[in-house]
């Protein structure tokens, strides 16, 4: 198979996702849009090479309907001969958008793609384009359909992890990401979007909290347990797993993912095809692998696809340099760690979605541009992507420097 090459990376910041967030009057077209304009720019890209612009989008409705990659490229000026196609796999969105591209170009049917996502949460918001999963019974009984919340609480509770684990990992990841912007990690990857006039609208994560600690955490009421009570989840949870007896609710806005507004766009290709516009290689993937999960749990499909991945790949978790996991919920990470006996400076070392914000269909294209970084700056060699996902999945790649 041919090899495939990670070339660059760029992401928009993340906006809060409100009325109020900076992004909120920057369409998902055009945010996608800054993306690809920058992509372009920083590499010298004839588009006319491109051919496939693949980008995940969870809500593909409203303004972000109608294949908004292909919409994206007519706004950024590309060449009519660059397609474009829009997937979801709800969280993993935007990291399968990249394994997707991966798949193609191994198989010698592309050359150059351009993979990534993007969600406008404040313009679109969650769940606007309904679904089964949650609205039709005949599928959300076999599913044990819960909010995702719940089964974070469901995942603290079985997993024994407190009140104040959570938080604490909460308060280290806004540590992480603070500290991360201020010593520029983040600096050649993050792109400021900026209006027609090129005014800069924003240029920084906006969702960051930096001075967050545990006594301003403690005040804050859990999120979840009226639906879970009230709403009967809890039963739905316990019915799945009856081992548990009674779910304890640690979850609240300030251990959880952000909702913000943002994109990512991740230029991938094979040998021949970066050699044509004299692009140096940064990284290279090695594997990636989706799996389905316990549905009710719901958020622990990273633990599965990750021994699914490393024994497909032969792998061990010696192997892997550096873990980035997207911080959907707190005990999601905590879980991961636990389950493989990972320690904490190997995983999220720049914090994470409870800090910095999780713009769905995109997250998975940032987080693997972020860990790439981060293996450069630590002269490091292979890192591990990896996402839980709603209704119970997981998606994993391994990348590798070059």
């Amino acid at each position: 198979m041919t090899e495939v090459f990670i070339y660059d990376h760029v992401r928009t910041p993340r906006g809060r996702g409100k009325k109020d967030g900076s992004l909120h009057e920057v369409p998902s077209v055009r945010l996608a849009a800054k993306t690809l304009e920058a992509i372009r720019d920083r590499n010298g890209l004839d588009t006319k090479t491109v051919d496939d612009i693949i980008m995940g989008c969870v809500d593909p409705v409203m303004d972000a309907g109608a294949v908004i990659p292909k919409a994206a490229a007519f706004e950024a000026g590309y060449s009519t001969h660059a397609p474009g196609i829009q997937i979801s796999r709800f969280c993993a969105s935007g990291l399968d958008a990249v394994n997707f591209a991966a798949g193609k170009i191994s198989q010698g049917a592309d050359n150059i793609v351009i993979a990534g996502g993007v969600e406008s949460m404040s313009r679109v918001g969650l769940g606007m384009s309904g679904g089964a999963w949650f609205m039709d019974p005949s599928v959300n009984f076999p599913a044990y359909f819960m909010p995702q919340g719940v089964s974070a609480d469901l995942i603290a509770t079985k997993y024994g992890f407190s009140r104040d684990d959570v938080d604490a990992y909460a308060v280290e990841s806004q540590k992480r990401a603070a500290n991360a912007w201020e010593k520029g990690y983040f600096k050649n990857s993050v792109i400021p979007v900026k209006d027609q006039n090129g005014l800069t609208i924003l240029a920084h994560d906006e969702h960051m909290r930096p001075g967050t600690d545990m006594q301003a955490l403690a005040s804050l009421n859990p999120s979840f347990q009226m639906p879970g009570e009230m709403g009967g989840f809890e039963a739905v949870g316990i019915q799945a797993h009856p081992e548990v007896e009674r779910i304890n609710y640690v979850h609240h806005a300030g251990n959880s993912s952000g909702i913000v507004d943002g994109a990512a766009a991740v230029l991938l290709g094979s040998k021949v095809g970066g050699e044509s516009m004299s692009l140096k290689p940064r990284g290279r993937i090695r594997a990636f692998a989706n799996i389905g999960s316990d549905p009710a749990l719901m958020l622990t499909g990273p633990v599965d696809v990750t021994e699914k991945l490393l024994k497909r790949t032969g792998m061990q978790l010696s192997d892997i340099d550096l873990f980035e996991l997207n911080e959907a919920f707190a005990a999601v990470v905590l879980r991961y760690m636990q389950a493989f006996g990972i320690d904490q400076d190997k995983i999220n070392v720049n914090g994470g979605a409870i800090a910095m914000g999780h713009p769905l269909g995109a997250t998975g294209a940032m987080i693997l541009g972020t860990v790439l970084d981060e293996l450069e700056r630590r002269d490091l060699n292979t890192a591990l992507v990896t996402l839980c996902i709603g209704a119970g999945m997981g998606t994993a790649t391994v990348i590798e420097r070059v």
